[in-house]
Parts: C-alpha cells; sequence; structure tokens
C-alpha cells in the first residue's frame, strides 16, 4: 500500500511516500526550485518521489494532506472579527486569497495532481486531509521507536492549536490538552525574530544561535507583559503588545515602547541590547517548555517523549530538556516543521485512519534522513564534462584519506554524496566539512563560504564511540536535535575571567575545537556510526590523520538558498564560495585547478 503525504502553500512544502509503513523518499519542493522555504504545490517533489518508488500516481492508495484548509479559514475568520476594526487591513489583504485558491485546496490538490498524472482521478476515500497538530504528532510518534509515549507538537499554529499534549500508544494518537491561536509559544519566539531584524519562520534558529552572547535581563519584562504562564506550562499572550492577529507585522508599538529600542533593521549592527533580547527569549521558551514537560510526565506518567512543531527544532532547549532527566527518552521529528507534516500525515492514514500493524522498535524508521535524490558517479561525472570542470578520479580507499589529509591541512571542502538529507540539516550528505581544531575557521565559514553573520555557530560531527569524550551527552544525536556541554575547555584561563563582550568572543580559544565550540562551552551535537556511510568513513579517515574524530558539518549552501540538490547545485555553490575543494562520489575538484570557471 501506497500512501502520498503533501505539505504545501504555507510554509516549505514537501512529499513523502510511505510503503506499509516504510518512507521510500521524502524531499521539500525547494530543494528542486532553488527557493528557499518554497511554499508552492511540491510537483517536482512528488515526481520524484513516485521515481524512486518506480511507480506511477495512479499506483498510490492515498494522497493525505498535512492540514484542514476550511479549519484554517475559520480561524482566520473568527480571528478578524475578534480583533475588528484592528485587522481590516489584514482581512483585505488575504480574503482575496482565500476565495480566489485556498478555500479551494481539494479541486486545485486534484488539477495538480492530474497535471502530474492525466490518468490520477480522485476516488472515494482518495484523497484525505489530517488536521495539521495531528500530522505533527504522527511524524513524531509513528516514527519513533516506542510502543508508548507522551506526544509534545507546539508551533506557530495550525488551523487554531498552537500547542498540544498527546499519548501514543500503539497505533494511536490521543490528544489530551491543547491550547488554541493567537496563544502561541511559536508565534511569540517569531515576534521577537521580527524584533530583532531576522525574517519570520525562517531565522528563528538566528535568534537561538544570538541568545549565548547577550544576558537574559528582560526575562522578567516578558513575563510581566508578554506572556502569562502557569504552573503546569499553559499560557497566554498579552495581544496588547502583537500585531500577528490582526495586522500584517508581528509586534506593535506597545511592544517598541516596552523595550526602548526600535526595530532592528536586516543591515543594522547586531548590539548588545539585541543579544540581550535574544537571550531573553530563549531563556522564557526554555522555561516555558521545561514546566510543560513536567505536567506531561504528570499527567501521563510516561518515560518516553516525542516531539514535533517547529520549536521542537529549539536544539539548545531540547538539550535542557534532555538534561533534566523529565523523561528517559526524548525523540525529535527531525524535520519538525511544516516539511515534516508530509511524513507525519502519510503515517497518520497508514497507522491510525486505517490501523495498519505499527513496526515498533526500529531506531532508524526516519533512515538517517536520507530520503532524497542521489546521483551515480557517471551521472556526475557527464554533469562535471558538460560544464568544463577539471576534475580527479580516485579510488574509494585513496579518495577518503586524501580528502581527510585535505581537511587536516585547512581546506574547506564541499561533500557530496549518496541521498540528499530530508529536513533542515546537513547530514553528511550534502555539507561543508572543515577542521574544528582550527580557531579561524568558524570566522572563515561564515564570512568567506556561508556568506552570512559571523556569530552563527557550527555543529561537529563526532564518531559515536568517542562522543562521550568530548561532549556531555547521554545519548545518540544522530540529527543534530539536541546542544550539549563541550568537555574539554578553558583553554584560555577560568570560567569566572573577564572575557570579551559579544561577538569578539569569538576571537577566544575556550576548547581543543574551538571552530565547533559556542560562546557558552556548548555545541550541537551529531553522533555518526556506520549508518551514515561513507561519511562515517571519511571521519574514521579523518580520526586515522589527525587523532580528532570530529568535523565541522555545516550545510552545503550559501545563506538564503537550499541546501544544495543536484551536482550542477554543488558546482554552482563551491564556484561563488572560497571553498578549496569538492569531494563526490571519489571524485575531487580543486578550486585552484577551476579559477576561470564561471
Amino acid at each position: 500500500m501506497y500512501i502520498l503525504g503533501i505539505s504545501a502553500y504555507y510554509h516549505d512544502s514537501a512529499a513523502c511516500l510511505v510503503k506499509d509503513g516504510t518512507i521510500v523518499a521524502a524531499v521539500q519542493e525547494e530543494r528542486f526550485s532553488r527557493i528557499k522555504n518554497d511554499a508552492s504545490f511540491p510537483e517536482s517533489a512528488i515526481k520524484y518521489c513516485l521515481s524512486a518508488a518506480g511507480i506511477a500516481l495512479t499506483e498510490v492508495d492515498h494522497v493525505v494532506f498535512y492540514e484542514k484548509p476550511f479549519l484554517k479559514f475559520e480561524r482566520l475568520l473568527d480571528t478578524i472579527f475578534a480583533f475588528a476594526p484592528h485587522g481590516l487591513r489584514a482581512y483585505l489583504k488575504a480574503m482575496p486569497i482565500w476565495i480566489k485558491d485556498k478555500l479551494f485546496t481539494r479541486g486545485n490538490i486534484s488539477k495538480a495532481l492530474q497535471q502530474i498524472d492525466q490518468n490520477w482521478k480522485e476516488r472515494e476515500g482518495g484523497l484525505l486531509f489530517c488536521e495539521h497538530h495531528s500530522s505533527h504528532a504522527a511524524s513524531a510518534f509513528f516514527a519513533s521507536p516506542f510502543e508508548k509515549a507522551a506526544i509534545l507538537t507546539v508551533d506557530g499554529a495550525g488551523e487554531w492549536v498552537t500547542s498540544s499534549i498527546a499519548v501514543g500508544h500503539g497505533n494511536n494518537t490521543n490528544r489530551i490538552k491543547y491550547i488554541n491561536f493567537p496563544h502561541s509559544i511559536g508565534l511569540l519566539y517569531s515576534a521577537f525574530t521580527y524584533y530583532l531584524g531576522f525574517k519570520v519562520n525562517c531565522d528563528e534558529y538566528k535568534v537561538m544561535g544570538l541568545a549565548p552572547y547577550g544576558k537574559p535581563v528582560y526575562r522578567s519584562l516578558i513575563y510581566k507583559c508578554l506572556v502569562d504562564v502557569k504552573a503546569d506550562g499553559s499560557f497566554r499572550i498579552n495581544m496588547n503588545f502583537f500585531n500577528y492577529a490582526s495586522g500584517l507585522t508581528m509586534v506593535n508599538q506597545n511592544f517598541v515602547k516596552l523595550f526602548g529600542n526600535k526595530i532592528r533593521a536586516k543591515d543594522e549592527t547586531i548590539t548588545k541590547f539585541h543579544m540581550d533580547v535574544a537571550a531573553s527569549i530563549q531563556n522564557v521558551t526554555e522555561e516555558i517548555l521545561l514546566k510543560i514537560a513536567r505536567d506531561i510526565k504528570a499527567k501521563t506518567g510516561c518515560e518516553n517523549l516525542c516531539m514535533a512543531g517547529g520549536v521542537a527544532l529549539n536544539c539548545v532547549a531540547n538539550g535542557k530538556l534532555l538534561r533534566s532527566g523529565i523523561f528517559k527518552n526524548i525523540w525529535v521529528q527531525p524535520a519538525a516543521g511544516d516539511a515534516g507534516g508530509a511524513v507525519g500525515a502519510a503515517l497518520f492514514i497508514y497507522y491510525q485512519h486505517l490501523q495498519n500493524k505499527r513496526k515498533i522498535g526500529d531506531e532508524n524508521q526516519m533512515q538517517q534522513m536520507l530520503l532524497g535524490p542521489a546521483f551515480s558517479a557517471e551521472e556526475i561525472a557527464h554533469t562535471l564534462n558538460k560544464l568544463n570542470i577539471r576534475y580527479h578520479k580516485l579510488n574509494p580507499d585513496s579518495y577518503l584519506k586524501t580528502v581527510a589529509e585535505k581537511i587536516a591541512d585547512g581546506m574547506v571542502v564541499g561533500w557530496f554524496s549518496g541521498r540528499m538529507e530530508f529536513g533542515p540539516r546537513a547530514l553528511g550528505a550534502r555539507s561543508i566539512l572543515a577542521d574544528p581544531r582550527d580557531p579561524g575557521m568558524q570566522l572563515k565559514l561564515n564570512l568567506k563560504i556561508k556568506f552570512r553573520e559571523s556569530f552563527r555557530p557550527f555543529a561537529p560531527a563526532v564518531l559515536q564511540k568517542y562522543c562521550h569524550v568530548y561532549f556531555n551527552l547521554r545519548v545518540a544525536s544522530p540529527y543534530m536535535l539536541f546542544t550539549a556541554p563541550v568537555s574539554q575547555w578553558q583553554l584560555d584561563g577560568d570560567e569566572d575571567d573577564s572575557f570579551a563582550v559579544g561577538v569578539a568572543t569569538l576571537k577566544e580559544v575556550r576548547t581543543t575545537i574551538p571552530a565547533v565550540t559556542h560562546v557558552d562551552y556548548s555545541a550541537r551535537v551529531q553522533t555518526v556510526d556506520e549508518l551514515n556511510g561513507s561519511f562515517y568513513h571519511l571521519l574514521q579517515a579523518f580520526y586515522l590523520v589527525t587523532g580528532c574524530p570530529i568535523l565541522i558539518n555545516t550545510s552545503f549552501n550559501v545563506m538564503d538558498e537550499p541546501i544544495v540538490c543536484t551536482p550542477e547545485d554543488a558546482v554552482s555553490c563551491f564556484l561563488k564560495t572560497d571553498m578549496d575543494l569538492l569531494a563526490f562520489e571519489n571524485i575531487l575538484i580543486y578550486k585552484s585547478e577551476n579559477l576561470n570557471i564561471h
């Protein structure tokens, strides 16, 4: 039985094909269109999923959309009337889009599918709709290895629900508590993202990365004026300071006056004030999630917790939740945002709606997230010849050893191997790799490779068996979803020394792996084992060359572009950055030999 899950029209469209409960393929539309967070109908993503399975669309038993548009429209209307007359501008902007397009989502999906395969026809029960947070919950629980678990979903908003608690048992997820729009942790965090000059629904992770540079001096102000949080973690947002329910911006002038500074412009210098604001909302978010987690444990008694929704990508909060010991085991859906809704919708229909027998205990149901397109060495060589790229083809053993040696010599390497990752993280298939021991590498990667803000941290990929030597992390973290303290640190002085302030702290060497140690002595860890294939073998080779079992692993892209998908994408990104070496499928390309290629 084939189930095709689709997320589309709002943020980060994606498709996922499930066969008899096993994920065959999953990919975001942005990887094909090259438009970051592309929200259009995922036509290319669907075509890829079908080709990966070797089937036609007519062979799919059910197509399922990840949310219910009519419920979302109901929320829009109710919100506009509740905030009238302030919601008039939002109403005038939203109504034409809904009347022309979004109210007819079923028909639009049918037409789009018929364009993919003219023989496809909607039959009774063939096109289904799953509620947004049910999709999130299913993506977390049914992809987890647990027979029973508590489920926490937290994001900006679905149709109505913004946060939910459920219990998953066998083939069912049963919601026991929820909070509705406009009260939302995700939108609260996004409001601060907007205030700090970053892009909403895209740059929240920048706020998380900026937070360690500041101090949570506005924590009390946030609790006093913006959000009322109860002991069980339930909360209410004071909408007198926000515009997202009724306007076209996230915050209003009351919010600006409260903090005493105007909204930061996109290219404006980041100051200590901005760092302190980021630290404050990050601290509040962590505290709310910890309160919710304690309430979940008390209500359900479950030892296992599954998480999804955009807020579940806050790996700093996840790390603190893990270290709290509230739950014995925590499993976070790696594609926790809207793209993962395609996975959850498909799994919800297969297991909960159709009650098919569930596979339980498989720790790798997400298959290391390696669910996208792959390209053979012959296809890659054909592309390189077409582009007139000079390259060297090596045997597998010398290939890995050479790449490891070049990284140890200070080269920055674009790494392209096997199936592309699904979700927001590069996990060793479409990655930029470098030496974590180099104190200057963090700034070099940010400014000359990624072309992004200098304060942004980088993640370490570490061989699983050596993780405990470098990080205080008690579990495997194959998907970069937990931040952990770095064990080997304080090389420049004592913890209480008067260090530099703000971004200047980047110049301090804190650990034996300074390029992946954030200013608070933490790191977003990816553990790597044999399941990671050639990336694991490269890490092994680097360890043999250097005695260090860690590589910097960041996504193969530049700022505001999606992760590369094809060999053409990889070559294009490689040539327009200061990367030194491009490595894929036993082929090496040196920048120094291709300086005249454009």
